[in-house]
């Protein structure tokens, strides 16, 4: 490891942002994942979940997926909606799902410097209603054309990236923010050798 290396490990765990994460429900495409994780990844959030309740656990991401951003974050899989709620209750004040309704709020009118969890659901049928019901509000991307929908990997770029800015003006960005509860750790495993370098959580 050379000191140029361990620096640049260093900055980067100084801005992983410990009150952000992303919710995948149902997703299938797994390059919609990885686009995702890769976005996750450039704006400092560490940890993300996969909740897969009517699709397979994806095999696609893990150890040996070494082009993927999934080896610099920390995965966590779930397979049971209240069990996924509950872990993201004990680190979150707030969750919010993406869904066009009456109720929904702008992403720009949502407050970024609280412990956020956003849900992004299957490119199909979008969050299941389950899992808007154990969510504490809905909020869209407000959008002017006809076709009143995004890519999922676009919907979660353009939320992330709002973050970013408010977190960024915050000050969150400049050693303001809290720092990520497993730093250490993360210092430690990004250390070793890449084939054992991804830490998954699986539910």
């Amino acid at each position: 490891m050379t000191p140029e290396r361990q620096n640049r490990i260093e900055s980067v765990l100084a801005n992983r942002q410990s009150g952000l994460t992303v919710v995948l429900e149902n997703v299938h495409n797994p390059h919609n994942i990885s686009a995702v994780m890769r976005t996750c990844d450039a704006v400092g959030i560490q940890d993300i979940y996969i909740l897969n309740t009517t699709i397979a656990q994806h095999e696609y991401f893990g150890p040996k997926s070494s082009s993927s951003a999934a080896k610099w974050l920390t995965v966590h899989e779930f397979n049971d909606a209240a069990t996924c709620f509950e872990a993201l209750r004990s680190r979150y004040k707030t969750i919010y799902t993406t869904h066009l309704g009456a109720d929904s709020v702008s992403v720009f009118n949502i407050d970024f410097q609280a412990d956020i969890a956003l849900i992004f659901g299957n490119e199909h049928n979008g969050v299941s209603e389950a899992t808007r019901n154990l969510s504490d509000g809905n909020f869209l991307i407000p959008q002017v054309g006809m076709i009143q929908s995004l890519n999922i990997s676009v919907a979660c770029a353009v939320s992330v990236y709002e973050a970013f800015r408010q977190k960024n003006n915050a000050g969150h960005y400049q050693g303001l923010g809290k720092p990520h509860p497993s730093i250490n750790a993360l210092n430690k495993q990004w250390t070793v050798k890449p084939e054992i370098r991804t830490k998954w959580r699986k539910r």
